[in-house]
């Protein structure tokens, strides 16, 4: 494996983060985004909804997605019984307060 092909975060917490930072997306755009078929990105989204990290509302025709902040960090070594927040937290306050691009 080349040196520059490995990601420090998985799919899922890819996902969850984009998620975190990007609440208006819509599964067309997170597939865009992580190079993932919309199937795969409705598997992991409904994996992240079952685990209690993700919230998913109907308006419409439409999917509008909220990351549970007080959800477990899931890992099985790494911060037992820490919530995401302390890991998103900034993450979400630092992209939430920069203008839009266009």
């Amino acid at each position: 494996m080349p040196q520059d092909e490995w990601y420090l975060v998985s799919s899922h917490g890819a996902i969850l983060m984009y998620i975190a930072v990007n609440p208006d997306c819509t599964i067309k755009e997170i597939s865009a985004a992580m190079s993932r078929t919309r199937r795969t990105v409705w598997g992991i989204v409904g994996d992240l909804r079952r685990a209690g990290l993700l919230n998913v509302r109907k308006y419409g025709r439409r999917h509008h997605y909220t990351v549970n902040l007080d959800g477990p960090f899931k890992h099985p070594t790494l911060f037992q019984g820490t919530a995401i927040k302390l890991v998103f937290g900034n993450l979400v306050r630092e992209y939430s307060q920069r203008p839009a691009e266009d």
